[in-house]
């Protein structure tokens, strides 16, 4: 046995599940169940969700972050995740990565935000630096000083998620129906959302080439065990994910709200 292989059978297991437009509410909840109610590792990639949608945390308020009439009479889908994190509109563009472990999954690795935060940065550091000066900035995944890649997390007490939203490309008129944020990064310097992020086609040669770096770098860390969706034991749980579409009614009880 090569010493290749004797290191390959020390990683951690990380079982990935390849998926092609999967709506980005029914990823939502193929993950929640993962995190709550399985013990493996996971890496879900996903790309393209069939229509915009618009994605906030979960503690996110619609008057707040997005533009309610426009959305509503455009009947753009808004969803609030399980998750944290800001607000984003994704659509068959978007290329969505995201890693569930155990507390086990990286040595020494603190169950917090920011060091999962930081790991991760190294990880696309180290797939995509190839590309351009790729920075962590505050929660941001950035080219230069130009948002490419938006995250969020949960962490339970001993199991993670930390899951990206990469803007391979995207809609300039989309994004009007995004509010500038109450609270936004320091180094967005008030840039509009045009200002402020950045086409991955533009730096990146493929999609296929970005999601062969992402797993090049992945395999540093983990044996990539190749799942198929449907054999995910996870699905049968009797779990009842929080994740979920608001509906018109209280995105107009929000708009009233704001009128008042």
């Amino acid at each position: 046995m090569t010493l290749h292989n004797v290191k390959k059978t020390v990683l951690p297991i990380v079982n990935l599940v390849r998926m092609q437009g999967v709506p980005i509410l029914d990823q939502l909840h193929l993950e929640e169940r993962l995190l709550r109610c399985d013990f493996k590792n996971w890496c879900i990639l996903n790309v393209g969700t069939p229509q915009p949608t618009i994605v906030m945390g979960v503690s996110g308020k619609p008057s707040e972050l997005i533009n309610i009439k426009s959305v509503i009479y455009n009947q753009v889908p808004v969803i609030r995740r399980f998750t944290g994190g800001g607000t984003v509109i994704v659509d068959k563009e978007t290329i969505f990565v995201t890693l569930i472990c155990s507390r086990e999954a990286i040595p020494l690795l603190n169950l917090y935000p920011q060091p999962i935060m930081s790991w991760t940065g190294t990880l696309y550091r180290d797939a995509l630096s190839d590309f351009g000066k790729f920075h962590l900035r505050e929660n941001d995944y950035v080219f230069n000083n130009l948002k490419f890649g938006g995250n969020a997390q949960s962490i339970t007490k001993n199991r993670w998620i930390h899951h990206t939203s990469f803007l391979w490309d995207y809609d300039v008129r989309n994004m009007d129906y995004l509010k500038h944020p109450p609270r936004s990064p320091k180094y967005r310097l008030e840039r509009s959302h045009e200002q402020f992020l950045c086409k991955m086609k533009e730096i990146i040669p493929s999609k296929l080439i970005f999601i062969e770096k992402t797993l090049n770098s992945l395999q540093k860390h983990f044996v990539l065990q190749p799942t198929q969706p449907e054999d995910i034991d996870a699905l049968n749980a009797p779990y009842a994910p929080s994740s979920r579409m608001l509906t018109r009614e209280e995105l107009e009880q929000e708009l009233l709200s704001t009128c008042a």
